[in-house]
């Protein structure tokens, strides 16, 4: 069975961020377990990425856990809302990718009394899914996902019809990375944010299996 660690290891953060899509990301909540298929994620490249928290090196208490060995998970607020990224290459190489949207699996009763709304509203954005799954705090930040209650299942996997990419969303307009195609998605799948109801596959979601 391949380790979070060998799935990280030696690859490039853009080819981590589109094999994340399918995996099955895992909270045990205070309130019981909560799950979500992985149907869309960013990837940030560190110094060389405008749009990154971490452009030209910058470095700070709020964005350290980017810097964390693979696997370290950087928690952190964006428009009063908070946000749930994987830092993914050796230590000291502050890259990551950010999970913006689950397909819900498992309690999701629990995560609709956490966030009252119905159908792809309830997890089809960053802040959604956080909110849904009850994070409203950093207490998890610059934890490894192997010490946390979070897990990105590697078994319990589905595989998606159709993978695009596109730029990222609200991103800073600084630079030259602003329009690059570093966001991965679930072709039609309605859980990805934005996804408009024309494009959305109401019969597979987007999945083969």
């Amino acid at each position: 069975m391949i380790t979070m660690a060998e799935f990280f290891s030696g690859r490039p953060t853009e080819m981590i961020t589109r094999d994340l899509l399918g995996k099955l990301m895992r909270y045990e909540s205070p309130k019981g377990l909560v799950s979500g298929y992985i149907v869309e994620a960013e990837a940030y490249l560190g110094a060389a990425d405008s749009a990154a928290h971490a452009y030209e090196g910058r470095r700070t208490k709020a964005n350290d856990a980017l810097y964390g060995a693979p696997g370290n998970i950087y928690i952190y607020t964006s428009r009063g809302y908070y946000a749930f990224d994987i830092a993914v290459q050796s230590k000291g190489e502050p890259q990551g990718i950010l999970i913006r949207g689950v397909e819900p699996k498992e309690g999701l009763g629990i995560m609709m009394a956490n966030r009252p709304k119905n159908g792809s509203e309830l997890t089809n954005g960053p802040g959604k899914l956080m909110q849904a799954f009850g994070v409203s705090d950093l207490h998890w930040n610059n934890k490894m996902l192997d010490d946390s209650p979070f897990t990105v299942d590697l078994l319990d996997t589905r595989e998606p019809s159709e993978i695009l990419t596109s730029a990222r969303i609200g991103v800073s307009k600084r630079g030259g990375q602003t329009n690059a195609p570093y966001r991965y998605y679930v072709a039609g799948n309605p859980y990805v944010s934005g996804m408009r109801k024309r494009d959305m596959n109401l019969e597979t979601h987007g999945w083969v299996n």
